[in-house]
């Protein structure tokens, strides 16, 4: 079992690396989880532009908040792909949702798997500090979360321009 993070900034090449990256694990088909929820008409076209960029040959699931069930559930399967985790924690915030607690049992469930999982995650602490308190909160999360992941990762890349850089 591999748990492989990749993280960049927006329109870096993560996803594409993801799934090149989930694609290459032999076997049964890649399963891809997606915590988008096309909440509107322009999150909706990018779903659409991403499933069409993937072609066919995957499974898909749907996990905006309950991620650990969805990868306890495809267990046992092809190589996992999440995209993204940054999402994901989006929508437990909006939820109100412990987020802490949730990627902590994230975290504690990955040993546990058996088939591999590719987390795409975005590196939002990179630019200027937030104007406000909401996004400073949500950048201070997500760097929170992507240390974590990070930690119990076998493997990290960092995707600028396309190009992996493995810092892991």
């Amino acid at each position: 079992m591999a748990v492989i993070l990749i993280t960049g900034g927006a329109r870096s090449g993560k996803s594409r690396r993801a799934e090149a990256l989930a694609r290459s694990f032999p076997g049964q088909p890649p399963i891809y989880i997606a915590t988008a929820e096309a909440l509107d008409a322009e999150m909706a076209a990018r779903i659409a532009a991403h499933r069409a960029r993937r072609g066919t040959g995957w499974i898909e699931r749907e996990a905006p908040l309950d991620l650990v069930a969805a990868l306890v559930a495809s267990d046992g399967g092809g190589a996992r792909l999440v995209d993204c985790l940054t999402l994901w924690l989006s929508n437990l915030m909006h939820a109100e949702r412990d987020w802490e607690r949730e990627v902590g049992e994230l975290a504690a469930a990955l040993p546990r798997l058996t088939s591999p999982v590719i987390f795409v995650t975005n590196e939002v602490g990179l630019g200027i500090v937030p104007d406000n308190a909401l996004a400073r909160s949500y950048r201070d999360a997500a760097g929170i979360m992507n240390q974590t992941i990070a930690d119990v990762a076998d493997k990290v890349e960092f995707v600028v321009a396309g190009l992996p850089m493995k810092l892991k």
